[in-house]
């Protein structure tokens, strides 16, 4: 009953998953194609589908489109940008659907929760990518991943288990990678300590859960961007804290320190923190963005996914990115900041004396939240 009672709120959700986004503003041109055969070994049979816009690139990138809870691939396609984005820069978006009753992805399993993991959904996601990059000659370099809600979640799985295969991702009001794991190994299962912000950790054992999840693995990871809402009631805020402290963790940053501060950024009553900014990462290598007063799930804002995965006008030439990119700043003299008493509903005034409303951790600027 617990388990169906959320996702009828889940459902009710989905129509404000996407408000604000600017979705319908790009016309998409070509068609979701269901893809057979994309993976040697699915018994789970997680289906997917792709947007190969007309003109494509050269070495095209990818994007992974990771759907919510009760959602579906052409779902995820209608209600986000990425296809749009497809047509106007050439590149690929792959739409992976659950198989599952109630459509949430598989985050509690052992082999969803390991590299090749067979017959988990992580792996058939993993497949799709491959088989994308082989048969359209993708760059490997350019893969993103992701999500919103339980897609989140498996952007954090995906993430984990297969970071080789990922310069960036984003995640929309999920949890961290491990959270949802279940005792028992049982496939798609709900955990409401994790879903009630309960599952709380230190950055190292977030960390060793991560590692775990790709045993031996000593390469590049992953950029990984944290959004989640103030008020989010299915999934609650200490899940923000959660996966800023598994991902700063990860890359060996202190999750209460972060380098850069943005107030009112991208938007009035978000905040923005950045871990690990250098000129290859102008906007880090961490980023956490807690929206005040915003529910489940934070809206998918395209053009930030697009400078964070360094895409589009925001592309890289070698190391340097362009001003575009780097510049993310907005004029303010006021801000809403963040409660710095662990992520509630709670807010307090604060006053930025630069134009940017930026401050560093170096000045003193107080944390989004308690770590």
């Amino acid at each position: 009953m617990a388990r169906f009672t959320t996702l009828v709120s889940l459902l009710a959700a989905a129509s404000t998953f996407f408000t604000g986004s600017n979705a319908a503003a790009i016309e998409k041109r070509a068609s979701l194609t269901q893809v057979t055969g994309f993976s040697s070994s699915n018994p789970s049979n997680t289906k997917m589908y792709i947007y190969v816009p007309a003109k494509l690139a050269a070495k095209p990138a990818v994007i992974v489109a990771i759907h919510f809870c009760t959602g579906t691939a052409q779902a995820y396609y209608s209600q986000t940008p990425y296809a749009g984005y497809a047509d106007k820069y050439g590149l690929i978006v792959i739409f992976p659907e659950s198989p599952y009753s109630g459509t949430c992805w598989d985050v509690s399993s052992t082999n969803a929760l390991k590299h090749d993991g067979s017959g988990s959904d992580s792996k058939a996601i993993a497949d799709m990518v491959t088989y994308t990059l082989s048969k359209y000659s993708g760059d490997a370099s350019k893969v993103f991943v992701t999500g919103s809600s339980s897609g989140a979640m498996m952007t954090n799985v995906m993430a984990a288990t297969y970071p080789e295969l990922f310069a960036a991702a984003t995640a929309y009001s999920g949890v961290p990678a491990g959270c949802f794991a279940s005792s028992s190994g049982a496939v798609d299962a709900w955990n409401s300590q994790c879903a009630q912000g309960q599952s709380i950790k230190t950055a190292a054992q977030w960390t060793t859960i991560v590692q775990n999840m790709y045993q031996g693995y000593s390469g590049a990871r992953p950029r990984f961007q944290v959004k989640h809402g103030s008020i989010d009631s299915t999934l609650l805020p200490q899940n923000y804290n959660e996966t800023v402290k598994e991902w700063t963790g990860v890359f060996g940053y202190n999750a209460a320190t972060p380098a850069k501060r943005q107030f009112n950024f991208p938007k009035s009553g978000y905040t923005t923190d950045s871990w690990g900014i250098d000129s290859a990462n102008p906007l880090g290598k961490v980023q956490g963005v807690y929206a005040v007063n915003v529910g489940h799930t934070v809206p998918v804002d395209g053009d930030q996914d697009l400078q964070w995965f360094q895409l589009g006008p925001y592309a890289t030439t070698g190391s340097a990115t362009t001003t575009k990119a780097a510049s993310s700043t907005v004029a303010a003299t006021s801000t809403t900041r963040v409660a710095t008493s662990a992520p509630a509903t709670t807010t307090k005034a604060a006053t930025t004396t630069s134009a940017a409303a930026t401050t560093s951790a170096a000045s003193g600027g107080s944390g989004a939240s308690q770590w």
